[in-house]
């Protein structure tokens, strides 16, 4: 497996691997990525200085991806952005190293990282505690994902 750049070829197998983790986690309703307009266009969305999205690739195949973006209002936070993987690629470790490429982004240019969550994914919950990131009672500033029931932060 390897950890690259998303590139403008990788825009619609991303789509489509986030919308197949929507829906095993029953999130593919309003209020989450499964109705954010840009989803389909992350190579060009995550051009913008201190964004960048990477995609996990095996075999060709797009197994994992996770991007960097900043926070409406909070110029020192950055948001850890549609981090999803493949139901067979989770436990595996790639999640962690593709966290660890992502945050060591995040902090040449942002002070903490924020990320919002569901509940329902509990093995994501347990990763995110563990990997440091501490519970938030409500989210940093309203955004379109609105159904997300849990938000965490992290200093960089």
């Amino acid at each position: 497996m390897r950890i690259r750049e998303i590139e403008e070829k990788d825009n619609q197998p991303v789509e489509q691997l986030i919308r197949t983790c929507l829906k095993e986690f029953g999130a593919d309703k309003p209020g989450t990525a499964w109705s954010d307009p840009e989803l389909g266009r992350f190579y060009y969305l995550y051009q913008q200085p201190g964004s960048k999205y990477w995609v996990v690739e095996e075999e060709g195949t797009i197994v994992a991806g996770c991007g960097i973006g900043p926070v409406e209002g909070h110029p020192e936070v950055c948001e850890l952005q549609k981090m999803y993987a493949a139901k067979n690629t989770r436990g595996t470790g790639v999640a962690q190293d593709l966290l660890q490429t992502a945050l060591n982004f995040a902090g040449r240019h942002y002070n903490r990282c924020y990320l919002e969550t569901l509940s329902n994914m509990s093995a994501a919950n347990r990763f995110y505690l563990k990997q440091g990131f501490q519970r938030l009672d409500k989210p940093l500033s309203e955004t379109e994902h609105y159904a997300c029931d849990v938000w965490y932060i992290k200093d960089l």
